[in-house]
Protein backbone atom coordinates (compact mmCIF):
# COMPACT_ATOMS: atom_id res chain seq x y z
CA UNK A 1 0.00 0.00 0.00
CA UNK A 2 1.43 3.25 -1.12
CA UNK A 3 -0.63 6.31 -0.64
CA UNK A 4 -0.55 10.09 -0.76
CA UNK A 5 -2.70 13.13 -0.24
CA UNK A 6 -4.75 14.55 -3.23
CA UNK A 7 -5.93 18.34 -2.20
CA UNK A 8 -7.98 20.26 -4.82
CA UNK A 9 -7.42 24.17 -4.76
CA UNK A 10 -9.09 26.88 -5.96
CA UNK A 11 -8.04 29.99 -4.22
CA UNK A 12 -7.23 29.04 -1.02
CA UNK A 13 -3.85 30.37 -0.93
CA UNK A 14 -3.69 31.64 2.63
CA UNK A 15 -5.02 27.79 4.36
CA UNK A 16 -3.27 25.89 1.50
CA UNK A 17 0.36 25.84 3.31
CA UNK A 18 -1.46 25.31 6.45
CA UNK A 19 -2.84 21.90 5.08
CA UNK A 20 0.12 20.92 3.29
CA UNK A 21 2.31 20.88 6.32
CA UNK A 22 0.09 18.78 8.47
CA UNK A 23 -0.08 16.20 5.60
CA UNK A 24 4.11 16.44 5.49
CA UNK A 25 3.92 15.71 9.16
CA UNK A 26 2.85 12.70 8.43
CA UNK A 27 4.68 11.61 5.92
CA UNK A 28 2.01 11.69 3.36
CA UNK A 29 3.44 13.13 -0.27
CA UNK A 30 0.83 15.27 -1.88
CA UNK A 31 -0.62 15.86 -5.12
CA UNK A 32 -1.99 19.59 -5.44
CA UNK A 33 -4.47 20.29 -8.09
CA UNK A 34 -4.50 24.05 -9.15
CA UNK A 35 -8.10 24.32 -10.45
CA UNK A 36 -7.05 27.37 -12.05
CA UNK A 37 -6.33 29.78 -9.14
CA UNK A 38 -5.46 33.15 -9.31
CA UNK A 39 -1.92 34.16 -9.68
CA UNK A 40 -1.33 34.94 -5.78
CA UNK A 41 -2.67 31.12 -4.86
CA UNK A 42 -0.83 29.74 -7.87
CA UNK A 43 2.40 31.31 -6.49
CA UNK A 44 1.45 29.91 -3.00
CA UNK A 45 1.53 26.40 -4.88
CA UNK A 46 4.34 26.93 -7.05
CA UNK A 47 6.40 27.61 -3.81
CA UNK A 48 5.08 24.56 -1.85
CA UNK A 49 5.76 21.86 -4.79
CA UNK A 50 9.42 23.77 -5.32
CA UNK A 51 10.18 23.22 -1.48
CA UNK A 52 9.58 19.34 -1.25
CA UNK A 53 9.88 16.89 -4.26
CA UNK A 54 7.23 14.78 -2.09
CA UNK A 55 4.72 17.77 -3.24
CA UNK A 56 3.46 17.39 -6.69
CA UNK A 57 1.47 20.07 -8.84
CA UNK A 58 -1.13 19.64 -10.93
CA UNK A 59 -2.38 22.41 -12.83
CA UNK A 60 -5.41 22.64 -14.35
CA UNK A 61 -5.77 25.91 -17.37
CA UNK A 62 -8.98 27.42 -16.16
CA UNK A 63 -11.73 26.18 -13.63
CA UNK A 64 -12.96 23.00 -13.76
CA UNK A 65 -14.47 22.33 -10.37
CA UNK A 66 -14.06 20.51 -7.35
CA UNK A 67 -15.00 16.88 -9.02
CA UNK A 68 -12.69 17.75 -12.32
CA UNK A 69 -9.70 18.48 -9.91
CA UNK A 70 -10.28 15.32 -8.13
CA UNK A 71 -9.94 13.05 -11.44
CA UNK A 72 -6.90 14.77 -12.36
CA UNK A 73 -5.43 14.55 -9.23
CA UNK A 74 -6.67 10.43 -8.69
CA UNK A 75 -5.45 10.02 -12.50
CA UNK A 76 -2.09 11.62 -11.65
CA UNK A 77 -1.61 9.90 -8.21
CA UNK A 78 -2.11 6.73 -9.71
CA UNK A 79 0.25 7.44 -12.83
CA UNK A 80 2.78 8.48 -9.71
CA UNK A 81 2.80 4.83 -8.48
CA UNK A 82 0.68 5.22 -5.40
CA UNK A 83 -2.18 2.78 -4.89
CA UNK A 84 -4.33 4.76 -2.84
CA UNK A 85 -4.92 8.56 -2.50
CA UNK A 86 -6.37 10.39 0.46
CA UNK A 87 -8.74 13.45 -0.35
CA UNK A 88 -8.78 16.73 1.67
CA UNK A 89 -9.76 20.00 1.03
CA UNK A 90 -7.75 23.00 0.82
CA UNK A 91 -9.48 25.12 3.40
CA UNK A 92 -8.17 23.69 6.46
CA UNK A 93 -12.03 22.70 7.31
CA UNK A 94 -10.92 18.62 7.89
CA UNK A 95 -9.35 17.37 10.96
CA UNK A 96 -5.74 16.72 10.26
CA UNK A 97 -5.56 14.53 13.47
CA UNK A 98 -7.85 12.25 12.24
CA UNK A 99 -5.35 10.84 9.54
CA UNK A 100 -4.16 8.26 11.32
CA UNK A 101 -7.39 6.63 11.82
CA UNK A 102 -8.07 6.94 8.14
CA UNK A 103 -5.11 5.28 6.93
CA UNK A 104 -4.95 2.66 9.29
CA UNK A 105 -8.75 1.55 8.18
CA UNK A 106 -7.32 1.96 4.52
CA UNK A 107 -4.50 -0.43 5.29
CA UNK A 108 -7.12 -2.87 7.21
CA UNK A 109 -9.50 -3.35 4.18
CA UNK A 110 -7.26 -1.69 1.46
CA UNK A 111 -10.08 -2.80 -1.36
CA UNK A 112 -12.97 -0.22 0.38
CA UNK A 113 -13.15 3.20 0.69
CA UNK A 114 -13.09 4.89 3.81
CA UNK A 115 -15.18 8.09 3.64
CA UNK A 116 -15.27 10.51 6.61
CA UNK A 117 -18.94 10.86 8.28
CA UNK A 118 -18.93 14.44 9.62
CA UNK A 119 -19.54 16.00 13.49
CA UNK A 120 -19.80 19.41 13.59
CA UNK A 121 -18.80 21.96 15.83
CA UNK A 122 -20.87 23.96 17.83
CA UNK A 123 -20.49 26.55 15.41
CA UNK A 124 -22.00 24.96 12.52
CA UNK A 125 -25.66 26.50 11.27
CA UNK A 126 -28.68 23.51 11.55
CA UNK A 127 -29.37 24.61 8.05
CA UNK A 128 -25.92 23.55 7.22
CA UNK A 129 -26.36 20.03 8.57
CA UNK A 130 -29.71 19.54 8.63
CA UNK A 131 -29.59 20.53 4.80
CA UNK A 132 -27.59 17.43 3.98
CA UNK A 133 -30.39 14.83 5.18
CA UNK A 134 -32.35 15.01 1.90
CA UNK A 135 -28.74 14.22 -0.30
CA UNK A 136 -28.63 11.25 2.55
CA UNK A 137 -32.39 10.14 1.48
CA UNK A 138 -31.61 10.06 -2.06
CA UNK A 139 -28.59 8.07 -1.66
CA UNK A 140 -29.76 5.53 0.26
CA UNK A 141 -32.27 5.19 -2.74
CA UNK A 142 -30.28 5.21 -5.05
CA UNK A 143 -28.21 2.08 -3.51
CA UNK A 144 -30.67 0.72 -1.78
CA UNK A 145 -28.36 0.55 1.22
CA UNK A 146 -27.48 3.03 4.14
CA UNK A 147 -24.35 1.71 4.05
CA UNK A 148 -23.23 5.49 3.13
CA UNK A 149 -23.56 7.65 6.08
CA UNK A 150 -22.70 10.66 4.55
CA UNK A 151 -21.64 11.28 0.79
CA UNK A 152 -21.18 14.92 0.69
CA UNK A 153 -17.74 14.82 2.81
CA UNK A 154 -14.70 15.33 0.74
CA UNK A 155 -12.36 13.97 3.61
CA UNK A 156 -11.78 10.22 2.56
CA UNK A 157 -9.55 7.27 0.99
CA UNK A 158 -9.85 6.29 -2.62
CA UNK A 159 -8.26 2.54 -3.89
CA UNK A 160 -7.23 4.09 -7.03
CA UNK A 161 -6.85 0.84 -9.02
CA UNK A 162 -10.66 0.32 -9.09
CA UNK A 163 -11.59 4.09 -8.75
CA UNK A 164 -9.71 5.69 -11.51
CA UNK A 165 -11.24 3.07 -14.31
CA UNK A 166 -14.49 4.50 -13.51
CA UNK A 167 -13.80 8.17 -14.97
CA UNK A 168 -13.11 6.67 -17.91
CA UNK A 169 -16.64 4.50 -18.32
CA UNK A 170 -18.91 6.93 -16.33
CA UNK A 171 -19.81 11.00 -17.07
CA UNK A 172 -19.34 12.23 -13.71
CA UNK A 173 -20.31 15.81 -12.24
CA UNK A 174 -17.36 18.10 -11.90
CA UNK A 175 -18.05 20.46 -9.45
CA UNK A 176 -19.68 19.83 -5.94
CA UNK A 177 -21.57 16.93 -7.14
CA UNK A 178 -19.03 14.80 -7.58
CA UNK A 179 -18.22 13.43 -4.42
CA UNK A 180 -21.75 12.28 -4.03
CA UNK A 181 -22.23 10.71 -7.50
CA UNK A 182 -18.09 8.76 -7.50
CA UNK A 183 -19.28 7.36 -4.07
CA UNK A 184 -22.77 5.74 -5.37
CA UNK A 185 -21.37 4.28 -9.04
CA UNK A 186 -18.68 2.72 -7.18
CA UNK A 187 -20.84 1.68 -4.22
CA UNK A 188 -23.31 0.27 -7.55
CA UNK A 189 -19.65 -1.78 -8.41
CA UNK A 190 -19.50 -3.58 -5.00
CA UNK A 191 -16.94 -1.24 -3.21
CA UNK A 192 -17.06 -1.40 0.59
CA UNK A 193 -17.69 1.77 2.01
CA UNK A 194 -16.71 2.29 5.37
CA UNK A 195 -17.26 5.33 7.69
CA UNK A 196 -15.14 6.95 9.66
CA UNK A 197 -16.64 9.92 12.09
CA UNK A 198 -14.35 12.61 11.99
CA UNK A 199 -14.78 16.73 12.78
CA UNK A 200 -15.92 19.26 10.12
CA UNK A 201 -14.81 22.84 11.37
CA UNK A 202 -15.15 26.21 9.40
CA UNK A 203 -13.08 26.75 6.59
CA UNK A 204 -9.51 28.71 8.05
CA UNK A 205 -9.65 31.35 5.14
CA UNK A 206 -13.32 31.45 5.31
CA UNK A 207 -13.66 31.06 1.39
CA UNK A 208 -16.43 28.85 0.28
CA UNK A 209 -16.84 27.80 -3.31
CA UNK A 210 -20.85 26.73 -2.50
CA UNK A 211 -23.24 28.41 -4.82
CA UNK A 212 -26.29 27.99 -3.43
CA UNK A 213 -28.72 28.22 -5.79
CA UNK A 214 -26.35 26.33 -8.78
CA UNK A 215 -24.64 23.56 -6.98
CA UNK A 216 -28.22 22.55 -5.43
CA UNK A 217 -29.71 22.65 -8.73
CA UNK A 218 -27.17 20.84 -10.13
CA UNK A 219 -27.04 17.93 -6.82
CA UNK A 220 -30.62 17.28 -7.78
CA UNK A 221 -30.10 16.99 -11.33
CA UNK A 222 -27.66 14.44 -10.13
CA UNK A 223 -29.90 12.53 -7.57
CA UNK A 224 -32.47 12.29 -10.87
CA UNK A 225 -29.75 10.78 -13.06
CA UNK A 226 -28.50 8.26 -10.57
CA UNK A 227 -32.37 7.09 -9.64
CA UNK A 228 -32.43 6.39 -13.69
CA UNK A 229 -29.58 4.68 -13.93
CA UNK A 230 -30.00 2.43 -10.35
CA UNK A 231 -33.70 1.22 -11.73
CA UNK A 232 -31.75 -0.97 -14.68
CA UNK A 233 -28.86 -2.12 -11.38
CA UNK A 234 -32.41 -2.77 -9.69
CA UNK A 235 -32.01 -6.99 -9.48
CA UNK A 236 -28.34 -6.78 -8.31
CA UNK A 237 -28.89 -4.48 -5.98
CA UNK A 238 -31.39 -6.39 -4.57
CA UNK A 239 -29.75 -9.57 -4.84
CA UNK A 240 -26.70 -8.19 -3.26
CA UNK A 241 -28.55 -6.93 -0.16
CA UNK A 242 -30.28 -10.40 0.14
CA UNK A 243 -27.13 -12.07 0.32
CA UNK A 244 -25.84 -10.01 3.18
Amino acid sequence: MLICAVVPVYNHGDAVGSVVAALRAQNLPCVLVDDGSDAYCAGVLDALAAADEQVHLVRLAVNSGKGGAMIAGLRAALKLGFSHALQIDADGQHDSADIPRFLELASRQPAALICGCPLYDEDAPKSRRYGRYATHVWVWINTLSLDIADAMCGFRVYPLATTVPLFDQAKLGLRMDFDVEVLVRLSWRGMRIVNQPTRVSYPLDGVSHFQLWRDNLRISRMHAKLFFGMLPRLPLLLARKALR
